[in-house]
């Protein structure tokens, strides 16, 4: 636990204390995924060890100096025990894909969403920028509409398929570092898309990846990401 240096002392957790100095430094709202808020975007998983996979984290994985690193799938981390207990029981039987995503990213720069939920463990502190699918319009979205939460180191959370998401956003000059799990193949090279008339079809990017880049993220935007959030590309601040 941390303490207040306040007369008299109170007792605060340590979360509490990172998210009231986030507050101060930023001119959005920072909830934490344990608020009622987070609930229409996902859920705090428990009842699973996922030691073994932040073991190999903060063993195996580095944070790069520069943007992010992202790897979909990691052989070592799918191999362990915890993968298929995930897989039969939180996936129902279906394959999945375990991976990371380490990095300094402090922008929202676009969203994205899958069919099917994403688990996130949280290997350091970061912040998540959130939105609902139900909010893209023509196939844009509104800055404006995103909330903004705060994941404690440890935790794991579920994004249900209906989430806007994309990179976490780091809360320290080190930076962070995050466990990412999907059904398997997700975020892979798309094969075969074919020039279906349906409106959600111009945003499908890569294998159940669907994709809106803000204009100025120029690597989203080189890749074929359709340019189609709307308003400032916000920073956070720390």
């Amino acid at each position: 636990m941390c303490y207040n240096q306040s007369s008299p002392p109170i007792r605060k957790d340590c979360k509490d204390i990172v998210i009231e100095k986030l507050r101060s430094k930023n001119q959005v709202p920072i909830h934490s995924v344990k608020d009622d808020c987070f609930k229409t975007y996902g859920r705090v998983v428990t009842g699973y060890d996922f030691q073994p996979w932040i073991q190999y984290m903060e063993e195996c994985t580095q944070i790069p100096r520069e943007g992010n690193t992202y790897v979909a799938s990691v052989d070592q981390m799918e191999q362990m025990d915890i993968t298929q207990d995930v897989q039969q029981m939180f996936y129902g039987g279906m394959p999945v894909e375990v991976g990371y995503c380490n990095g300094r990213n402090t922008t929202y720069n676009g969203f994205e969403y899958h069919k099917g939920s994403e688990i996130n463990i949280a290997v350091t502190d970061f912040m998540l920028v959130l939105g609902h699918t139900w909010d893209i319009v023509n196939n844009t979205y509104k800055v404006e509409d995103a909330e903004v939460f705060f994941v404690e180191k440890g935790t794991a959370i579920e994004m249900y398929q209906t989430t806007l998401h994309l990179s976490p956003c780091r809360v320290s000059e080190e930076g962070f570092m995050g466990i990412v799990v999907l059904p398997r193949g997700t975020n892979t090279p798309l094969q075969n898309k074919k020039n279906i008339a349906e409106e959600e079809n111009i945003l499908l990017l890569q294998t159940n990846k669907w994709v809106l880049a803000h204009p100025d993220r120029e690597p989203l935007i080189r890749q074929g990401a359709h340019p189609g959030v709307l308003g400032e590309n916000r920073e956070l601040f720390y």
